[in-house]
């Protein structure tokens, strides 16, 4: 939780503001720039990396793992082992939301518009939604499986599962530690990367059934690994559908106290008062804030304009838009004082 730190008038800008003319007295929109060209410069480089790393991560994960779907739809069937068609169906939605994945990776690099000013960054959102939400229906599908083999064993030939689960879980790691990274960065590579994760330990769990009913014939194995297997994937895929919904909502990111911004701005000198407060995250690497202030003395208002935009990085907030009011303004936005 961010702490509140005060701000006082030599920490930052202590050259006199200049005025800022008749309109910006009267409650005029008011937001100071974010940094010179360098900065800009190294932030659009660093960016373009990123993007460069997580969409040639994004690649190699797609190719191992349509790559493995092949290897065990297969030996699946040829060995009816549950937990190796289940696996098999996982890495069907696994190849989607890979490719889906790799899609949004380059369709939110695409220049925003008029109409999409903040360009396509929340597909990255929707996909992570998707990844989650196609998550959850697989483990429920997995789970009437296997309680169906639990009162109706059948016969698997243990060689053959024991083989293609070998195989499986080295190419599930490989590409679990291909996409680590990049998923640190991004809810869209996030959601890519749980569904491999999912995979890998599916893998491990049906290499364990393997084992078990290659050399000791216990059929209950493949349903019983199918069903752990199951509820770790829930546990991962509903924490990214609760987060992505939390971003589509616009809600509070939870690392921000929105208290303590609030009280962070009403210590800046000038600003009397804070009302229409919110902080809210386009993507998790942007998290932007709007507010109204009532500062009446319009020659210090670019001072505590710029006061707000070195206060806010203290939470990490980059996007900051803040209408600066001489008096308060209940006729036109009483609702906001309420």
């Amino acid at each position: 939780m961010a702490k509140s730190r005060e701000i006082t008038p030599e920490k930052y800008h202590n050259a006199p503001a200049d005025g800022l003319g008749a309109g910006a007295g009267k409650g005029a929109h008011l937001h100071a720039s974010h940094g010179d060209s360098s900065i800009e410069g190294h932030h659009h480089g660093s960016h373009d990396h990123f993007q460069h790393a997580s969409t040639r991560s994004l690649r190699i994960a797609l190719v191992l793992t349509a790559g493995l779907l092949v290897i065990e739809a297969a030996g699946g069937i040829l060995s009816n082992s549950l937990a190796l068609i289940a696996d098999a169906g996982h890495l069907f939605t696994d190849v989607g939301a890979l490719a889906l994945s790799l899609f949004v990776a380059w369709f939110t690099t695409q220049p925003e518009t008029p109409r999409k000013t903040f360009g396509y960054l929340r597909w990255e959102i929707l996909a992570a939604f998707l990844n989650g939400s196609t998550l959850l229906l697989i483990s429920g599908w997995i789970l009437f499986e296997a309680v169906v083999r639990f009162r109706h064993p059948q016969p698997i030939e243990g060689g053959l599962m024991l083989a293609v689960a070998s195989i499986g879980l080295v190419i599930n790691v490989i590409a679990a530690r291909v996409l680590h990274t990049s998923s640190q960065e991004s809810m869209n590579v996030r959601g890519a990367y749980l569904h491999v994760l999912g995979d890998l330990l599916a893998g491990v769990g049906t290499l364990v059934a393997a084992i078990l009913i290659r050399y000791t014939g216990w059929l209950v194995a493949d349903p019983l690994v199918s069903i752990v297997t199951a509820a770790l994937i829930v546990r991962g895929s509903w924490q990214l559908v609760r987060e992505s919904v939390d971003i589509l909502l616009e809600s509070t990111p939870p690392h921000i106290d929105l208290d303590a911004v609030r009280t962070q701005l009403e210590s800046i000198p000038g600003i009397e008062s804070v009302h229409d407060l919110h902080v809210w995250a386009v993507t998790p690497r942007m998290v932007a804030m709007s507010a109204h202030a009532i500062c009446r003395d319009s020659s210090g208002q670019q001072h505590a304009l710029e006061h707000v935009h070195d206060a806010m990085r203290l939470f990490g907030i980059q996007h900051v838009t803040v209408q600066l009011e001489r008096s308060e303004m209940q006729e036109r936005e009483g609702h906001l004082h309420a």
